[in-house]
């Protein structure tokens, strides 16, 4: 059984920048891929990143590929979201989630472990 907490949101204005956190406990952290999901009221769950297992493989939806950057540290069992220039559009609860399968995917059917999320909320 994987938990994981997510860290790091709040409100920023438009153009700045956050960084969110997940840690994870229980499993082998270094034995599964991550990825981060996010939620706005009234819509569905989108997917926004993937790492795999080593952090050597990545994939980004395309509304924040060139201005976030997913990573992890295995040793700290922690995987990061860093958010650049955001906009209103990002705001939303951001989840992590991890599968329990091998590998990453972009849709959130593939992944059984979810956070509780944190707030992201962009002012313009």
């Amino acid at each position: 059984q994987v938990q994981l907490v997510e860290s790091g949101g709040g409100l920023v204005q438009a153009g700045g920048s956050l960084r969110l956190s997940c840690a994870a406990s229980g499993g082998i952290f270094s034995t599964y891929a991550l990825a981060w999901f996010r939620q706005a009221p009234g819509k569905e769950r989108e997917f926004v990143a993937a790492i795999d297992r080593s952090g050597g493989s990545t994939r980004y939806a395309d509304s924040v590929k060139g201005r976030f950057t997913i990573s992890r540290d295995n040793a700290k069992n922690t995987v990061y979201l860093q958010m650049n220039s955001l906009n209103a559009e990002d705001t939303a609860v951001y989840l992590c989630a991890a599968p329990r399968l091998w590998g990453y995917a972009d849709y959130a059917a593939f992944y059984n472990y979810w956070g509780q999320g944190t707030q992201v909320t962009v002012s313009s």
